[in-house]
């Protein structure tokens, strides 16, 4: 009698079913790539088994890094802002909500400290950690508790992935402190060195009230540097600018070494900031190059040595864009090492300066290179 009762019940309040369950692996791991954050797929690793064994699976990971704090520092001040870019960081990710436990896990038993995975020598005293809060760890209106974050970095995080193709790192902010107003964007593209970089700055930003598009085709290509460009300081703030980017994209070169000799599977690594300040690139066939090339590092400091450089400049005492944006003082600097063959640089250079931005600062670029080119060379640092 009991049997028959239990079989009515089942009839009539059927067990519930997992849909997720009848999903091909296939297709849970086109959505965990779509998600991509690595905090993110840390909570999924979390809710099941399954998701707990497809995760390492996903090729397209993004790691946002939350704070940024100097070597020197003891305790997570999450206020503190970026220091000198000659200053080798530790950059703090944190903000993961719990239940931990079973991230625990995932990330699995503590690793050696980032100094013995990083460093080519003893001595060297720079680091990547990542932050995660830990299974007593609690929020107190938004803030995480010192005591309930353990540092691990990129390079532990992401050994628990096998078979990232995609890799996408992201600061808090810019390492170059400029003033309010002012305009610097660089990008590079690094093999076991320096490949090329591209750096667009201007003095001041205003907006014409008055807009007048203009006609990029017909920009003036023989507007020549006003002598004052020399006599105030433009051309030494140029200078300032120049290698302040080559030493902040050589310095984020140099501790990317761990995570690309690691991950072989490799297609594509940038790492950017917030701000989009700089954005340094690796293909494929610059990661492979760094691999097998030993990276050649300077000596002053824990970066990637700037080779012998030549240079092109561009300049525009006042550049308006088509949405009425005016640059003062636009300038635009392509980058490439004097070995490079004359034959890449023509190959290359009109995709290469036309793409390095986004808008409007795209248009910007082309606007530029209309203009008088001046070329100048430095020597390697």
């Amino acid at each position: 009698m009991s049997s028959v009762c239990s079989d009515q019940v089942h009839r009539i309040h059927p067990e519930p079913i997992d849909h997720f369950d009848r999903l091909p692996d296939s297709i849970l791991l086109l959505v965990f790539n779509k998600v991509g954050d690595v905090k993110a797929l840390g909570r999924c690793c979390v809710v099941s088994r399954r998701f707990h064994s497809l995760v390492p699976q996903v090729e397209n990971v993004v790691v946002r890094v939350d704070c940024v704090i100097s070597d020197d520092d003891s305790s997570y001040d999450k206020s503190r802002s970026a220091g000198p870019i000659s200053s080798i960081f530790r950059f703090l990710l944190g903000g993961i909500v719990k239940p931990f436990h079973a991230l625990a896990h995932f990330l699995g038993p503590k690793r050696p400290a980032l100094r013995e995975t990083l460093n080519t020598h003893p001595s060297s005293s720079s680091s990547l950690s990542v932050g995660l809060v830990g299974p007593r760890a609690d929020f107190n209106d938004g803030e995480m508790e010192q005591g309930g974050v353990t540092h691990h970095s990129p390079t532990q995080v992401l050994r628990n992935f096998d078979e990232i193709r995609f890799l996408r790192i992201e600061l808090p902010s810019g390492e170059l402190g400029i003033d309010d107003g002012v305009l610097l964007r660089w990008r590079a593209d690094f093999g076991s060195t320096l490949d090329n970089c591209v750096i667009l700055g201007a003095a001041s930003i205003t907006k014409n009230l008055h807009l007048q598009v203009p006609d990029i085709a017909n920009v003036d290509e023989n507007g020549s540097i006003p002598e004052s460009f020399y006599t105030n300081g433009g051309l030494k703030l140029r200078v300032v600018w120049t290698i302040s980017s080559l030493i902040a994209a050589s310095a984020r070169h140099y501790l990317l070494q761990p995570i690309i000799a690691e991950h072989k599977t490799l297609d594509s690594l940038v790492l950017t900031d917030a701000d989009g300040q700089g954005v340094l690139c690796m293909n494929r066939d610059q990661l492979e190059e760094l691999r097998v090339k030993p990276l050649s590092a300077s000596s002053a400091s824990k970066r990637t040595q700037v080779p012998a450089l030549n240079m092109r400049l561009w300049y525009a005492p006042h550049l308006e864009l088509p949405d009425g944006v005016v640059l003062n003082g636009a300038t635009l600097v392509a980058i490439r090492p004097s070995e490079q063959s004359s034959s890449k640089k023509e190959v290359s250079d009109a995709s290469w300066l036309s793409t390095a931005f986004e808008e409007p600062y795209g248009t910007a670029a082309k606007m530029l290179v209309k203009r008088k080119t001046y070329c100048l060379e430095m020597n390697s640092f």
